[in-house]
Parts: structure tokens; C-alpha cells; sequence
């Protein structure tokens, strides 16, 4: 980003009032942010997490992206019944959300199974596991710069519309999804496979389906059939319709009547690919994915039976982002790792998702049938950089293989193993690098997780 300037740390605490001196600090609310924050809270720790929006969900919810993934394992067999792999803090969140019945059961996802939430509950959700672990959250709040003793992170700068103000923290956890600290921090980093990273795309909603209809012709499996593929394609032969991406996805809700769609492939209107690091392509990626919106539910009325009268209720508060930056970790999940299913005494998270990788013209599904593999704790540790580790989809990882672990049900995970960690760090006094895997797994356990 040749006209942008990400570095911003200060050796020393710069001349501003200091908000707070904190044990643990999270930055960002999605649902790696989220699971760490209530982790280190309930074990005891003064915990405060800053989010950008006026509430959490990142992808999943200001994303729209609806579902949670990686939870089920993948079977060529058509009568499999859904096998859930991961539990933890992820069975946490997705109990509390059927408890006021916000999500959805197992729906078919080609070979495997996913569930798609309301991601209004999604939001009350957090909030109150939040409120009740008693973690401190700052909504609208964005961080500008980091606090540095050499290698180490002391603190950030924040800033809101009061002005900007400084916490203090004994650990960090990065989960804004982006690194934004590791890059602040001037520390190493990734964008993808050589700078080739996923398309974002503009998730929506429709809402007055006539869903017996629309089921009798579409099927229950969430991807589209090639029926419906094929007419996309004839559509795209008129000069009616602006539809790049041919196979779409369509989900069921909690609500009567509606269906969350992921239809949209957002490209620059140059063929450039859109990097959401960048203001100009988040922009246009918003702007030309609201309009793309349009056109798919355009199409959808006239060539799905059962969405004859369906409109669109909303669109994502922003793109579904898939991939920006990754660290450079102390240990990086390689593509091999994925399609072998490696597994790991390490591990802090099985997963079961496919390699699901959006990128060009169409996307890519690799299976991971009847199996799982591991994610090593260590992809989450950067190489340089103390009192830090991350959490979410900038965790170190090739290109394919982040196309697989990305999803929301891991995130929650290595949220739940990060808020493990800080604590740990801080209780024994050392760095988290140094940290026996076995006793964070041994209290994920504990809390229910399955490794």
C-alpha cells in the first residue's frame, strides 16, 4: 500500500491520558475476539476488547457472512447424518444462540453440514456473555498505534470521536482479523499466495420466499444445482443481468420466509483483484457488491420458483472479508497439513471444512471427507513479538490452507485457546511462546473443546 503508512509505534507512552491499565486487551469483537475476551475474563483476568463497530460479530455478522462453518464432518455418503467435531467454546455459542432461537439446525452443505444464525441474536449474544464474564468492551473505537519496549507490547493508542487516549495491557490479543497490530508493530507479514489473496463478496438477504416452493425446486442441499447454474449463465447471455459468479450459495434462516445468499464475486471493475486493506477497493467492492445485490435478486425472481415476490431486506454492513493479511507465525499450517489431514499433539482445533478458496472465476472446493486436521498453537504466535498472540483468519497459514481454517467455528476456537494463553502467560510469568501446548489444550478440554 505504497500511499498508505501502517507503521505507528511509540517506544515510549506517548503524551495522552491513560484510559486504563489492563491485564488483557483484545482488539477486535468477531468471533475469535469474542471467545478470547469472555475466556480471559471468566479466568479471572481485568479484560477490556475494542471493536470498530457498535457491536461484535466482525464477518460473521457486519460480514453477514451467517453461518458457522467447521463445526461437521464431510462424507461422500448422501444419508450421512451431520457429525459435529467441534465443540469448546464453540458449542458454547451456538447452545446460547438456540436458546433464544437463533440458529438454525444442521442444513446440507454439498458433502458436509453448516448452520446459519440470526445475526441480530448473534450480536445480544455476545453482549451478554460479555456482560456476564466481565469483560469491559469499548464499541467505536478504533486502534491507531501500539506502545513498544523493543519487541514487546505494552499498550495502544486508541482513538474515538472523544479523541484518543492510551490502555496499557500485560497481554494483547490481535483479533482484528487483519493484524493490524503485528503491522502497526512494523512486524512481518503476508498477503495470501504472493500477494494473491480471496475475493471478498457482498452477502444479502431476501425475505418474502415462498420456502415449500422454493425447496421443492432448489433442494436442500445450501449449493445451488446445476439447474440453476445453467440458467445464471443463459441469463448472463441477455444484456439484463450482471452476474459473475455462476454456482451460489442460498441458506435457510431462523426466520419464516428468508434466505441469506452469498452469490456475489467481487473483482475491481479493472479484472484488478480487490484488496479491502485498501480504502479504494473496500469502497468499490461495497459500492459495485450492493449493486451486483440487485442483480442476482433480480434474477432470483424471475428464474427461482419460490422467490417470484422476494425482495432484499439487507446487505452486509460490509463486504464478507475472506483474507487479508497473515503473520508470520512461530509455526505456519501448510496446504499439505490441510489435504492430508495432519494431526497434531499440539493441536488447539480440529477442522473438518473443505478448502473453500475464492479466488478467479469460480470457486474451489476441496473435500476433507470423513476427516479432520489439526491447527498447532503456534500458528497463532508471531515469530517476533512479545506480551502478543493472534486470533481469527491472521493466523499464519499458506494460502490454501487459510481457505480451509478461516471459518467461524475455528475462530471462536483459537479464540478460546489465545484467551488460554494471555492468562496463562501472565500467571506463570513467561513468555507466551514458551508456554506448554498441553496445558492450554488440557483446559480447553476442561471447557468442553474436543482434541
Amino acid at each position: 500500500m505504497k500511499d498508505w503508512k501502517i507503521v505507528q509505534r511509540f517506544e515510549a507512552v506517548p503524551d495522552l491520558p491513560v484510559l486504563a491499565e489492563v491485564d488483557v486487551l483484545v482488539i477486535g469483537g468477531g468471533a475469535a475476539g469474542v471467545a478470547a475476551s469472555e475466556t480471559a475474563s471468566r479466568m479471572g483476568k481485568r479484560t477490556w476488547l475494542i471493536e470498530k463497530y457498535g457491536f461484535c460479530g466482525g464477518a460473521a455478522v457486519a460480514g453477514l457472512s451467517g453461518t458457522i462453518c467447521g463445526m461437521f464432518m464431510a462424507s461422500d455418503n448422501p444419508d450421512a447424518q451431520p457429525e459435529q467435531v467441534v465443540f469448546g467454546f464453540t458449542e458454547r455459542f451456538r447452545q446460547a444462540l438456540a436458546d433464544k432461537g437463533g440458529v438454525t439446525g444442521p442444513q446440507r452443505y454439498g458433502k458436509t453440514y453448516t448452520v446459519t444464525h440470526d445475526p441480530l441474536m448473534w450480536r445480544e449474544v455476545a453482549d451478554n456473555f460479555l456482560e456476564q464474564a466481565g469483560v469491559t468492551t469499548l464499541f467505536h473505537t478504533a486502534v491507531t498505534g501500539v506502545i513498544m519496549n523493543g519487541d514487546a507490547f505494552k499498550g495502544v493508542v486508541i482513538e474515538s470521536n472523544a479523541g484518543q487516549s492510551v490502555i496499557l495491557a500485560k497481554m494483547i490479543v490481535d483479533a482484528s482479523g487483519d493484524a493490524a497490530l503485528i503491522a502497526r508493530a512494523g512486524m512481518d507479514y503476508y498477503f495470501g499466495d504472493n500477494g494473491r489473496i480471496q475475493n471478498p463478496t457482498m452477502f444479502f438477504r431476501i425475505a418474502g420466499v415462498d420456502m415449500e416452493k422454493y425447496l421443492a425446486y432448489y433442494g436442500e442441499d445450501t449449493i445451488c444445482p446445476p439447474k440453476v447454474t445453467e440458467n445464471i449463465v443463459a441469463a448472463n447471455q441477455t444484456d439484463d443481468y450482471d452476474l459473475p459468479r455462476h454456482k451460489i450459495w442460498m441458506f435457510p434462516t431462523t426466520r419464516p420466509g428468508e434466505l441469506m445468499v452469498n452469490a456475489t464475486r467481487l473483482a475491481g471493475q479493472d479484472g484488478r483483484m480487490l484488496n479491502v486493506i485498501d480504502p479504494k477497493d473496500f469502497t468499490e467492492a461495497e459500492v459495485f457488491g450492493r449493486r451486483q445485490v440487485r442483480s442476482y435478486a433480480k434474477f432470483l425472481n424471475h428464474y427461482v420458483p419460490g422467490c417470484e415476490n422476494a425482495y432484499v431486506v439487507d446487505t452486509g454492513v460490509e463486504v464478507g472479508i475472506r483474507q487479508t493479511r497473515s503473520i508470520v507465525g512461530v509455526e505456519t499450517l501448510s496446504n499439505d497439513d490441510v489435504v492430508n489431514c495432519r494431526k497434531r499433539e499440539d493441536s488447539i482445533c480440529r477442522t473438518p471444512w473443505p478448502i473453500e478458496l475464492h479466488s478467479g472465476d469460480k470457486p474451489k472446493l476441496h473435500w476433507l471427507l470423513n476427516d479432520y486436521y489439526d491447527v498447532p498453537f503456534n500458528t497463532l504466535v508471531p515469530v517476533v513479538g512479545e506480551n502478543i498472540i493472534v486470533a481469527g483468519r491472521c493466523l499464519s497459514a499458506e494460502h490454501e490452507a487459510l481457505a480451509s481454517a478461516r471459518v467461524t467455528a475455528q475462530c471462536f476456537e483459537y479464540g478460546h485457546a489465545a484467551g488460554i494463553a494471555v492468562v496463562k502467560a501472565i500467571d506463570e510469568g513467561i513468555r507466551i511462546r514458551e508456554l506448554p501446548v498441553d496445558e492450554i489444550r488440557n483446559v480447553m478440554i476442561a471447557n468442553g473443546s474436543k482434541l
